[in-house]
């Protein structure tokens, strides 16, 4: 039942996305972030380690409270109906993934400059990525939406098809809240260095394995959408670790090699120059065609990626019921 939801979820999310007026639990989340923030601060010590305590108290509760939600209402809803059960992880599922929305709105930045330029496509890509957008150029914008493409393919799509397949809905509702953690406090900030702490850790901690599944899946499905493999296998192992993250420059290396672009390198975040390494070799220039060839490497590897975990979970309930 919980793949044929699943299946179902990822059908629904390429197909709708995510409409503007429909509730979204990320926004709950969000919301309960904001709340518990001020309480968990004002309940711990003002001191360094004070303030981590209390972000850790957060990073646990948030996902373990989505998990035992989602698993609550899932076991109500099979007391009334199976059925009832399926519609309800169904929905789970296709509000845990985000394929379609990434898709609509890295393309919505080159839509943007063909109607109104760079200043449009700055504007577009800035709902997007956290970098200040004011000081690209048109190469700048486009190879922002690409990475931005690269990297939330894992963190959007693929890590949690992960993990639903493993857990169903409340493994993947708990895994949506740690992401939601990351974006919102895992900053290396003067506010959020140490409450977002626990944050950032758990993220890297619960992405080490999706991220790197995504960058091979990505490499697997390259044939098929008419890119280079073997390039994005190179510049995959070269560049995997080309960031301060553990994780983020898994997938886009791969998009990188695949695309033979180079992405990355140094980047305005509140005013002031970051500098990060470049990831991937400059075989030719961006354009905005980019964009919608990682789009299309994203959406071959999150289909490959739910065949592919599907299966397995379906190899281990029958080797389970085997054995039983």
């Amino acid at each position: 039942m919980t793949i044929l939801a699943v299946a179902a979820g990822f059908a629904a999310d390429l197909a709708f996305g995510d409409p503007r007026w429909l509730p979204h639990p990320v926004v709950a989340m969000g919301r309960a972030i904001t709340w518990a923030e001020g309480r968990l601060r004002g309940a711990f010590p003002q001191t360094s380690a004070g303030t981590r305590a209390a972000g850790l108290v957060l990073a646990v509760a948030l996902p373990l409270a989505c998990g035992l939600l989602t698993w609550g209402i899932l076991h109500l809803c099979g007391m009334v109906h199976p059925g009832l059960r399926f519609v309800a992880e169904a929905w789970a599922s296709y509000q845990i993934l985000a394929a379609c929305e990434l898709r609509r709105q890295s393309l919505a930045v080159a839509r943007a400059f063909s109607k109104g330029g760079l200043v449009a496509a700055r504007e577009a890509v800035g709902l997007i990525v956290g970098r200040d957008t004011s000081v690209l150029d048109e190469q700048g914008v486009a190879r922002a939406a690409v990475e931005t493409v690269a990297e939330n393919a894992s963190d959007g799509v693929i890590a949690p098809l992960f993990y639903l397949m493993i857990g169903g809905a409340p493994l993947g509702m708990a895994y949506k809240a740690v992401n939601t953690l990351d974006s919102m406090v895992g900053y290396k900030n003067e506010r959020y260095i140490d409450f977002g702490c626990a944050s950032a850790r758990l993220d890297d901690a619960v992405n080490w394995i999706p991220s790197r599944l995504s960058a091979l899946l990505m490499i697997a499905v390259c044939p098929i959408v008419g890119l280079d493999a073997r390039g994005a296998a190179r510049i995959w192992r070269r560049d995997r670790r080309r960031h301060a993250s553990p994780n983020a420059a898994q997938t886009e290396s791969a998009c990188a090699g695949a695309l033979g672009l180079r992405l990355a390198g140094p980047a305005v975040y509140f005013g002031k120059l970051v500098e990060k390494p470049t990831i991937g070799d400059a075989s030719r220039e961006i354009e905005w065609g980019d964009i919608a060839r990682a789009t299309r490497l994203m959406l071959a590897a999150s289909v490959c990626a739910l065949v592919v975990f599907g299966a397995a979970r379906a190899a281990v309930v029958l080797a389970v019921g085997a054995m039983a």
